[in-house]
This record gives C-alpha cells, structure tokens and sequence, in this order.
C-alpha cells in the first residue's frame, strides 16, 4: 500500500465520519422540531379547553 493509497483511505474515511456527524446532526434537529411542534399542540389543546371551561362557568351561574 502506499503513501497515496493511505491519504485516499484517511480521506475517505474522514469524509464519511463527516457525513455520519451531518447525519445525526440532522436527526437530531428533526427529534426536536417534533417535540417542539407537538408541545405547542399541547399547549395550544389545554388553552383551548382552560377558555372552555371558563365560558362553561359564566353560563352555569
């Protein structure tokens, strides 16, 4: 094997550590949009039900 052989290897190595990081990176910014998106869902559905539950009171009295 020579030296041009070992830099070829070293360097596609590299690079495919460098799209493994891209990779998971990018998984983990879709996990936290996800979260992200479904706890404004929640927070939006216990909004909706916290004005519900006031309009159900001002019409019990």
């Amino acid at each position: 094997m020579g030296i041009k052989d070992q830099f070829d290897d070293k360097s596609q190595e590299l690079k495919n550590k460098a799209k493994q990081a891209m990779g998971d990176k990018k998984d983990q910014t879709q996990e936290r949009a996800r979260q992200a998106q479904d706890k404004a869902q929640s927070e939006t559905q216990r909004a909706q039900q916290e004005a519900q539950d006031r309009f159900d009171q001002d019409y019990d009295v």
